[in-house]
Order: C-alpha cells, then sequence, then structure tokens
C-alpha cells in the first residue's frame, strides 16, 4: 500500500504542512486487512463483506471493496483515524469508487469524516461527501470542511448502505490540511415596484429600469425584479405582450445589466411560434442572456390564459456561483427547489406575483439556500438558509439589498450541516404514488 502521511494515527510522520494523507495500490496485511485500516458495522448481522480487491483498482493494484453480503439490512464498510488534525483548521477530501448493483449511489455509497476529540469521542457532527463527478467507470468525490471545535483527529469512513446485491470499491484516498477559503460575497437587489396605468409592455419595463438607477447602488451582483414585468400595469393579455427570447425586454434588460455591470433576473412572457411561456430571464454583468426558466407550476388563471407550462429545472453559472430561478406558484411545491439545489444552486431567485411566505422560509431552510423574492403581492425579501428574512423591501419603489456569504456554513447542532446531508440522504429511488390514482 502506498502512503504518505504527515500526520497520522498509523504513521505519525511530522510536517510543517499539516495532516497529508495518500493511499492507493492497497494490500492486505496478515489480519486481510490494509495497514491502519478496521471494519465497521453498527451491528455484527448486518456486517458486509469488507475486503482488498487485487484485481479491480483504478491505478495501482488494490482497492478497498465492500460487497453487501446478501444482506438487506447491510450497512457498513471501511474506517481509518488520522491524528493531528486542529480545530477550525480546513481540510480537504478526496476518493474515488466504483459501484455494481447498487440501486442509488446517492444515498448508498458513502464518505463522511467523523471527528473526534483528544479522547477519541466523536465532537461535532459527521460531515457528508456530496459532491461527485463521473471519470470513466469511477466517480470522484470530493469535500472541504473545517475541523469543528476540540477536533485532534478525524476517523474517514467509507461505507455501503442497504445494498444486498451491490458492491462498492475505493480507491485513491486523500486528505490534505488546506488553507481557508475565502468569503464569497454577493450583492443582491430585490425591487418592489407595481407600475400602474403604464398601458404598453415597454412602457411598463421602462418604469422598472427607471426604479433600479434610483434605489439599486453602485457595484449590487445581482438585481431581481418581478414576475411579468411585460403585463404589470398595462390591462393587457399574456398574448398581448408575449415576445420571442431575444427581444425588445431582453435588449432592455441587457443595457441596465451593462450599465450596472450586474446579473439582472426579471419575469416576462415568452412567445414561441403558438406557445406562450410565463418566463424569467438572466443576463450577465456584459448583458449576454445567459438563460431562461420556463415556469413549471402554473396556477389555473394561467392555464385558462393560455399558458404553456416548462419542462425543466436549470441551474446557471456565474461568476459568484450557482443560480437557479422559480416563479410564483413553484413555491407552492418542494419539487423545483429540490431540483435546483441537486444541481448545486445556492440561491434561487423568484420573481412572484403573490403566494405563500411560509412556503417560501420552507423551500429555503429544506434546502439550505438563499432565495430572494420580488413581488406585488408577495413579499420583496430575501431569505437566508435558515429561512430568516435578512432583507426586506415593504413600501413601493423600495429595494430589498442583501450582501451574501456564499461560503458560510449554516449549522444544526444535533445534525450538523444539513445542505450536505440532505443532498446526501434524499431518496430519490423511492417515488411517490401518482397523486389521486387509488391503489
Amino acid at each position: 500500500m502506498k502512503t504518505m502521511l504527515a500526520i497520522g494515527l498509523a504513521c505519525g510522520l511530522a510536517s510543517a504542512a499539516g495532516v497529508q494523507v495518500r493511499e492507493d495500490g492497497f494490500t492486505a496485511g496478515p489480519n486481510g486487512l490494509p495497514a491502519g485500516w478496521t471494519v465497521w458495522s453498527a451491528r455484527a448481522e448486518n456486517a458486509p463483506r469488507a475486503y482488498v480487491d487485487p484485481v479491480l483498482y483504478r491505478g495501482k493494484p488494490g482497492s478497498l471493496a465492500i460487497s453487501g453480503n446478501s444482506n438487506l439490512g447491510e450497512h457498513g464498510g471501511w474506517e481509518r483515524a488520522v491524528a493531528g488534525v486542529t480545530a477550525g483548521a480546513w481540510y480537504r477530501f478526496a476518493a474515488c469508487y466504483r459501484a455494481e448493483n447498487v440501486p442509488c449511489e446517492s444515498w448508498q455509497v458513502v464518505a463522511r469524516l467523523d471527528w473526534r476529540d483528544e479522547t477519541g469521542r466523536r465532537t461535532g457532527q459527521p460531515d457528508y461527501v456530496y459532491r461527485a463527478t463521473r471519470e470513466g467507470a469511477w466517480t470522484k468525490v470530493t469535500a472541504e470542511y473545517p475541523a469543528p471545535p476540540m477536533a485532534a483527529s478525524v476517523v474517514l469512513q467509507l461505507l455501503l448502505s442497504n445494498a444486498p446485491l451491490g458492491t462498492v470499491w475505493w480507491d485513491d484516498i486523500s486528505l490534505d490540511e488546506i488553507a481557508a477559503p475565502p468569503p464569497r460575497k454577493v450583492t443582491i437587489a430585490s425591487v418592489n415596484l407595481r407600475p400602474q396605468g403604464t398601458k404598453s409592455a415597454a412602457e411598463s419595463v421602462r418604469r422598472f429600469v427607471e426604479a433600479v438607477e434610483r434605489v439599486v447602488p453602485a457595484k449590487t451582483d445581482v438585481i431581481l425584479l418581478p414576475e411579468g414585468i411585460t403585463v404589470i400595469g398595462t390591462g393587457k393579455t399574456y398574448a398581448d405582450v408575449a415576445e420571442t427570447i431575444p427581444g425588445p425586454t431582453t435588449a432592455s434588460l441587457a443595457d441596465l445589466a451593462k450599465r450596472r455591470s450586474a446579473y439582472v433576473a426579471a419575469g416576462i412572457y415568452e412567445r414561441e411560434g403558438a406557445v406562450l411561456y410565463n418566463t424569467s430571464v438572466l443576463l450577465d454583468r456584459a448583458g449576454t442572456l445567459i438563460g431562461k426558466y420556463r415556469k413549471v407550476y402554473l396556477p389555473r388563471g394561467e392555464l385558462e390564459g393560455g399558458l404553456t407550462p416548462g419542462a425543466g429545472y436549470p441551474v446557471f453559472r456565474t461568476d459568484f456561483g450557482a443560480v437557479g430561478m422559480m416563479i410564483c406558484y413553484d413555491v407552492f411545491f418542494a419539487d423545483p427547489a429540490r431540483a435546483l439545489a441537486t444541481q448545486g444552486a445556492e440561491i434561487i431567485l423568484m420573481p412572484i406575483w403573490g403566494g405563500d411566505q411560509t412556503l417560501a422560509k420552507a423551500r429555503a431552510i429544506e434546502n439550505k439556500v438563499f432565495l430572494a423574492a420580488s413581488g406585488y403581492d408577495f413579499p420583496t425579501q430575501i431569505y437566508d438558509p435558515d429561512g430568516d428574512i435578512i432583507a426586506a423591501a415593504p413600501e413601493r419603489g423600495t429595494a430589498a439589498i442583501a450582501t451574501l456569504d456564499l461560503s458560510r456554513r449554516y449549522w444544526h447542532s444535533q445534525l450538523g450541516d444539513m445542505r450536505a446531508r440532505r443532498m446526501k440522504e434524499l431518496r430519490l429511488d423511492v417515488k411517490p404514488p401518482v397523486p389521486g390514482l387509488e391503489p
């Protein structure tokens, strides 16, 4: 087994670089285990079969294999203790796995960091590794976490859960102390405005642009406008104001984005041939249209008004992080926000007419994302991942302005980092029944 340990329980080598672990090319010792590794399970009767596989590996011969052992209750795998951890210091973990006959890898194949104090007792909560990329037949998982207070060591855990016919192979395992990541600050301005008597889409849009120039400060990163800015105040129908994208409204918003060097998001009505959508657009700092979202959940009035629902939840990468969008009635349903969060969205921008404020808070809390709303009959507010209102604009012609730190962790004292846990433990393999269909 090739191992580089600056500080570890097994090798304990001193280094100014702090903890550094590199492991691949595993070889079984006299007891069948590679040096420094043990096998863990919650109960002996549900223990997996853990072994060193000299045949299937990623680079050098030998990987850490876990078999479900034909046991439905199987839960467990490999673990290794690493000493020399410094409380408050940051660490990057990485490992690669390959799985066969595992129905839902997202929750059944688990890597986590279990922090321990000087006595070997757990301190803080285990950190789950959920970010993954495919590399051929293998999947690489990575995470960066700070060691909690009192931490003096960490147990690297590589597990397989409840996959009786499955096998997972782990290889290329590393742990490195790294510099603390800098804050990722982004300033959002959500505008509260309801134009009246404008008579045209262009005039309504003009009033929104003027409001932005009045109330949004310089160096704002994201400007959010409400739903349907082309119909509000006009007295017209959806079909009257619907336009192509790109079109005249996105051109006006592009000019605004360029002048303010800010991302701009707003809800308009889109025409594509004979089909009309309730759409939210996103333009970057240069005024380039980088994406659009077509509202998936349409209330009765919009369906009766001739609109067609969308069919996807895109996430957009910006220069500060990942952004998703929802529109109004979407907030009444759990799956839009969940779909955005599972794709990495850190902020959800929500143009809205009116809706349920409690559900908006729930969407932020359950997915641990920031949520910004700009509305007419819904409060113009910005929520943090705990569902707390961090900015509000109760008066027309004002803006809710907040500077967010996307690097901040929102921690539950008993459950730990719930964003990571929700992403790792979400049971997408358990399908809900069809609504209204009697069994």
